[in-house]
């Protein structure tokens, strides 16, 4: 069934069940189905046509996800913009893809409006956020009511969805950007209807569910990994625009949610909150989590409360869902991403490409139908990252005897001290055991005697005062010493994705400044005896 259709396969049967619940508003499966129709109508009558960028710049709503059904009626490419990025940052994603249409919602169409984020040739949407008059004549926008309004006298979409082609791309989702320039990924509609299979296999997910999503929408962990697989299968889901802790414990015991996705940043928010300890969390069957390594303290702290932690591991690429633990193996297997999910393949493999025996580290492949068609206009970029038909991930990991995928950390990051790697998730595990300490990241630094110096950034907990002496003696017998950090730098938070992802980039430039002797006690406390 093209994903078009999801959203009416639902309300021919259920039409008065809810669909979506926003602080804006609810919808029905029944409203929701006549709001993609009227959307699709819409797109057609402003000449959006297949192949075409629709770009949303907007926080979650019932009308990002229309939208983005309308354009898989349509053969259209939906594009959901970082709402996070500034203005200058949104326009040179736009000048990449030159979307046929730009929706701005509500405090971001006026930004757009006064910096001309959109290039030359499109139509530009201001949703919720009436233009002025001049920005309408000059700059060519309109209201979100004008637009809808095109549907009225316009016929139904020339492409339709039983022309569409599934193997064609629908949703064009940018990475994190955490290690360098965010990369357009291609999805198509076979990959993401792939993707939904294994997300409801992994969540034995049924229309008695009721989903909690917090993530943005615009990465494919809030959109993919529950949320519209959610809304496939006919669950309830709210959507929070923007995360935040008390609203989120309030949310699972008022609407007795059952399933909702987690990134560690946001896990390490809600323990951290007064709130935790006495939340109603009985209706969670579990918490989905992933986008980073999972420090195990998170899932122990989590699964005190009697919710099973599951992982999920991918990649944007991957659609998410090619790698996943079920709600059974939590606890046994806490700290794994879990096995290849429904319809997905795994390898570990070597520098040489050489698959490795159980335990051994190497990169780690996958090959699945969810996977991305390619990057944005860069077929060599493509060609490279799918090589034999598999994804390339960069992620470096071991399949333990019962092949269960253990993430090490990423191949990139890897620092090479004296010879020797040293896997900053191995390191950075340490730190945060620390209750003293909220985050930590490990990046090398280059070094004339080492070739690399490990370098811990550490962030500590409100009101807590770090002792670098004591954090480093926390090493002493338990790796080996060339993986000791050489110098500790204490800042006040480290610089993450929308995903909670460290940006190691920001990262190594910000230890690249800091001069050796910020942090002397800590560099004098690992000098001796390091090798």
């Amino acid at each position: 069934m093209n994903v078009g259709r999801w959203i009416d396969a639902v309300a021919e049967h259920r039409p008065e069940a809810l669909a979506l619940r926003t602080p804006c508003g609810e919808a029905s499966y029944a409203e929701l189905a006549q709001q993609v129709d009227r959307l699709a109508r819409s797109l057609a009558a402003a000449g959006v046509g297949r192949g075409d960028r629709v770009a949303w710049l907007g926080l979650a709503s019932v009308d990002l996800l229309a939208t983005l059904f309308a354009c898989a009626r349509i053969g259209a490419i939906f594009v959901p913009l970082n709402w996070r990025l500034a203005p200058p940052e949104h326009r040179a994603l736009l000048v990449r893809i030159q979307p046929t249409l730009l929706v701005a919602a509500g405090e971001f169409a006026r930004a757009c409006e006064q910096q001309t984020v959109a290039p030359p040739g499109t139509r530009c949407v201001a949703r919720h956020a009436h233009p002025s008059a001049a920005a309408v004549a000059s700059r060519g926008w309109c209201a979100w009511s004008e637009f809808v309004a095109g549907a009225e006298d316009a016929h139904p979409p020339a492409h339709t969805d039983a022309e569409a082609d599934d193997d064609a791309p629908l949703l064009l989702s940018f990475t994190s950007g955490s290690t360098g320039e965010p990369k357009g990924v291609l999805l198509s509609a076979r990959a993401i209807a792939a993707n939904a299979d294994a997300a409801v296999e992994m969540h034995g997910m049924t229309a008695a569910d009721r989903v909690l999503t917090t993530l943005p929408l615009f990465h494919v962990g809030g959109l993919n990994i529950q949320t519209l697989p959610a809304l496939r299968t006919g669950c309830r889901v709210t959507l929070m625009p923007r995360f935040d802790p008390e609203a989120t414990l309030a949310s699972i015991a008022r609407e007795r949610i059952t399933l909702t996705v987690l990134v560690p940043a946001q896990i390490e928010a809600l323990l951290a909150h007064p709130q935790w300890a006495p939340a109603d969390l009985t209706s969670l069957r579990m918490v989905s989590t992933g986008s980073t390594v999972v420090p195990r303290r998170l899932i122990d702290a989590v699964h005190e409360r009697g919710v099973p932690v599951i992982q999920v591991w991918g990649a944007t690429e991957t659609g998410p869902v090619v790698c996943c633990l079920h709600a059974d193996e939590a606890r046994a297997k806490a700290g794994s991403a879990g096995r290849a999910a429904l319809g997905a393949a795994l390898r570990v493999v070597d520098a040489d490409g050489r698959e490795v025996s159980a335990g051994r580290c190497g990169e780690v492949l996958v090959r699945a139908p969810q996977l991305m068609s390619g990057y944005w206009r860069d077929p060599a970029g493509s060609a490279q990252a799918l090589a034999e038909g598999y994804f390339h991930s960069g992620d470096s990991g071991h399949l333990d005897a019962e092949g269960y995928l253990w993430i090490d950390g990423r191949l990139k990051d890897m620092i090479i001290s004296g010879g020797e790697n040293v896997s900053p998730a191995e390191v950075e595990s340490i730190l945060l055991e620390c209750p003293e300490v909220a985050e930590a990241a490990v990046v090398g630094r280059p070094d004339p005697r080492w070739g690399e110096a490990v370098v811990a950034v550490v962030a500590p907990r409100a009101g807590a005062q770090l002792d670098a002496a004591r954090l480093l003696a926390r090493y002493a017998g338990r790796l080996a010493r060339y993986k000791h950090p050489r110098e500790l730098i204490v800042v006040d938070a480290l610089p993450r994705t929308a995903l909670g992802k460290v940006r190691k980039e920001d990262l190594r430039r910000l230890v690249a400044r800091a001069p050796n002797a910020a942090s002397a006690a800590a560099s004098r406390a690992t000098s001796e005896g390091t090798a």
